[in-house]
């Protein structure tokens, strides 16, 4: 696995920065008239309840700041359409890992959304993306995204280990991280982390929220007393 860190081309994505790419891969596939898409709609999709572990609150700005480190590294792209004054972005997956197929893109999407998962998962949760015909077919896809098949790899796989019975995978474009372990029955993979300015962001954003409904509570209130008084 320290062999595979090493010889990597992959400068490591950050775990925003993966959301934001996981998500512009799949909203292509499942919302592709709403592709490529804006910040608010990009920031909609990251924050989602469904289909996402773990659950963020990300702000626009961290959003952005994603999107800009993506750029930098070639995986989106910012485009603007005719007719359009709105910025849009989409990924650029297919110029930057070509040797990807389908099948591939779709497991990929998926590890990158909802983190380390068994063979099971992955071909349940990839329904919507694309579908394989048995575990056999994604088994093999697997494999060739472990071994690279001539290309740079973008799957680890970790045999069975404490707390869990199954083989897991895990995509690698943050890097190769430590075994994945069982905490109150969850998997947790330390590079699926958000880092601590993703945090921050998310405690500011709350707070702000917080706030603003504190002043409509207040609004009301003094609207409720005049209307009394009136």
């Amino acid at each position: 696995m320290e062999e595979t860190a090493t010889n990597s081309a992959f400068v490591p994505l950050t775990f925003e920065q993966v959301r934001v790419l996981g998500c512009l891969l799949e909203k292509e596939a499942t919302t592709p008239d709403y592709y490529p898409m804006t910040l608010n709609g990009l920031t909609t999709a990251c924050n989602q309840s469904t289909n996402r572990e773990p659950v963020v609150a990300f702000a626009e700005e961290t959003v952005m700041e994603a999107l800009e480190g993506l750029k930098a590294r070639q995986f989106a792209l910012q485009v603007t359409l005719a007719g359009s004054r709105v910025q849009k972005f989409k990924h650029n997956l297919d110029r930057k890992l070509p040797w990807l197929e389908k099948p591939q893109i779709a497991v990929l999407c998926v590890l990158m959304l909802r983190g380390a998962q068994t063979i099971g998962e992955l071909r349940q949760r990839t329904e919507r993306l694309y579908t394989f015909p048995d575990l056999a077919a994604l088994e093999a896809t697997l494999q060739t995204m472990i071994t690279g098949d001539g290309n740079e790899p973008t799957v680890v796989l970790f045999p069975p280990g404490p707390g869990r019975k199954s083989p897991l995978y895990v995509h690698i474009l943050s890097g190769v991280p430590e075994a994945p372990t069982v905490q109150g029955g969850t998997v947790v993979t330390e590079s699926f982390a958000p880092s601590a300015s993703a945090r921050e962001d998310d405690q500011l954003w709350r707070a702000r929220i917080e706030g603003e409904i504190a002043d409509l509570r207040a609004q009301l209130a003094d609207l409720k007393a005049k209307l009394g008084e009136a």
